[in-house]
C-alpha cells in the first residue's frame, strides 16, 4: 500500500503475463492503438496527444524538457517537494533558466505569489506537481492555469500527473492544460514500464517551431509522433520496440476503469481518501497535508509523534502484511510515513484500504502510541 506500485487486478495481471507477441502482431496494434484513446479519456481531452513510451514515469520529465525547452529559456517551478525539485533539475539539465518557487512542506503556493511570479518574468514553461508523492500535496492545478491564461497566454501549463491522474480531477482541455505527465504503475493501475505524456496542440506547435534541434534520441517527439498516430490508425509503424506486454496490461486496467467515464473514478477515490484521513484523526495524528483542501485523494502522508520515527513503524506494518512508505523530504524522512489508496485499492471493495487501517492501528500501538494519545508538531 504505498503510493505506486499499486496492487492491480488479476485480469491485468494475467494480461501482462501473456505469450511473448510481436508488436506487429494485429491483436498488439488494436490494444495500442485503444489504449492511446483511452488515455484521453482519461485526463479529459479530445485533442490531446498522447506518448506512450517505455520507461518510468522520470522519462516524462525528459521528454517534456528536450521537446519544449531551449537552452537559455525561463522555466517557473512550482515545488512542493522531493519530485518539484526532481523536475526542476531535470529542466536544469536541457539547459533552461530555471526558477524554483518553493513551499514550506505540507504546503503550496498561494496563487497570488504564482501570479507575481508570472508578471515578473516571462516564461516558456510553468510546471506544477498536481500530487507531490513526497508530501502528498494537493497542487491547484485549475487555479495555477487560469493565472497563466491571465498573466501570460504564451506560457505552457505542464501538470506531473504521475501520483494523481487517474486519481484526482484533471479535465485537460476545459482548465487549459498543455502536458500531463504520468505512468502506468499508479491510479491508471498496471505494472511499472510505461511513461505517458499527453500534449496539447499548442505545445506540438511550440515543438515545431523550434530554432535548434531537438537535444535528444529516444524521446524525441518527432520520431515518435508518426509512431503513436500510426498504431492509433491501427497500422504498425517502427521506432523502437513497443513494450507489448505492459501495454497489454494497461489496456485491460484502462477497459475496467473507464465503462462508465472518469466522474465514478473521481468519486471513489474521494470517498477513500475520506476514509484514510478519518482514520489518521482518530490516531491523533496529522497529515502533512497542512490544510484538508490541501490533501490528495491518491495517498496520504502522515507525521509520527515525536517517540516513534518510520523506521519503528514499517517492520512492524510489514509483519501485519502491509507495505507502506518511509518519509523521503530532506531532514523529515524519519518523521512521517505515507500510504497510497489509488488504483484498485479505491475504486474496488476489496478491503485492502481497512486492512491497511487496521494494520496501522495495530502498529502504532505497538510502537508505544494509542489513538488519540498524542499530536505530534508541526514544521
Amino acid at each position: 500500500m504505498i503510493p505506486g506500485p499499486v496492487e492491480m487486478s488479476s485480469t491485468v495481471l494475467q494480461a501482462n503475463s501473456t505469450p511473448a507477441t510481436a508488436h506487429t502482431d494485429p491483436v498488439f496494434v488494436e490494444a495500442f492503438g485503444e489504449v492511446i484513446e483511452m488515455l484521453r479519456t482519461v485526463v479529459g481531452t479530445t485533442s490531446g496527444q498522447p506518448f506512450v513510451i517505455a520507461g518510468s514515469g522520470t522519462l516524462g520529465w525528459d521528454q517534456t524538457a528536450a521537446n519544449l525547452v531551449e537552452a537559455g529559456e525561463r522555466v517557473l517551478v512550482l515545488s512542493n517537494g522531493y519530485f518539484g525539485e526532481g523536475l526542476a533539475d531535470c529542466m536544469e539539465a536541457y539547459g533552461a533558466q530555471v526558477t524554483r518557487l518553493r513551499a514550506a512542506p505540507g504546503h503550496r503556493q498561494a496563487l497570488a505569489e504564482v501570479a507575481a511570479a508570472l508578471r515578473a518574468h516571462k516564461y516558456k514553461i510553468v510546471t506544477i506537481s498536481q500530487v507531490d508523492t513526497s508530501t502528498g500535496v494537493l497542487g491547484d492545478v485549475q487555479g495555477v492555469a487560469e493565472l497563466v491564461r491571465e498573466h501570460s497566454p504564451d506560457t505552457l501549463v505542464v501538470v506531473d500527473g504521475v501520483c494523481a491522474t487517474a486519481a484526482e480531477r484533471l479535465y485537460f482541455d476545459s482548465w487549459g492544460v498543455d502536458v500531463v505527465i504520468t505512468a502506468s504503475q499508479k491510479a491508471l493501475g498496471s505494472p511499472p514500464g510505461i511513461s505517458v505524456v499527453v500534449a496539447s496542440q499548442k505545445a506540438l506547435g511550440v515543438l515545431e517551431a523550434r530554432t535548434t534541434p531537438v537535444p535528444a534520441y529516444y524521446v524525441n517527439w518527432k520520431r515518435w509522433l508518426p509512431i503513436m498516430k500510426s498504431y492509433e490508425a491501427r497500422a504498425v509503424k517502427y521506432f523502437a520496440t513497443p513494450c507489448v506486454q505492459a501495454i497489454f496490461a494497461l489496456n485491460t486496467s484502462l477497459k475496467e476503469m473507464l465503462p462508465a467515464g472518469m466522474e465514478p473514478v473521481f468519486a471513489a477515490h474521494e470517498r477513500t481518501a475520506a476514509q484514510v484521513r478519518a482514520a489518521v484523526a482518530a490516531w491523533g495524528l496529522e497529515t502533512v497535508a497542512a490544510e484538508p483542501e490541501l490533501c490528495s485523494n491518491a495517498m496520504t502522508a502522515v507525521w509520527l509523534p515525536e517517540n516513534i520515527q518510520a523506521a519503528d513503524l514499517l517492520p512492524k506494518l510489514k509483519a501485519r502484511g502491509i507495505v507502506a512508505a518511509g518519509g523521503i523530504l530532506a531532514g523529515h524522512a524519519h518523521r512521517y510515513f505515507r500510504l497510497g489508496h489509488m488504483g484498485i485499492s479505491a475504486t474496488s471493495d476489496n478491503g485492502y484500504v481497512e486492512t491497511m487501517l487496521k494494520a496501522a492501528t495495530e502498529a502504532l500501538d505497538e510502537c508505544g502510541h494509542s489513538a488519540g494519545r498524542s499530536t505530534p508538531p508541526r514544521l
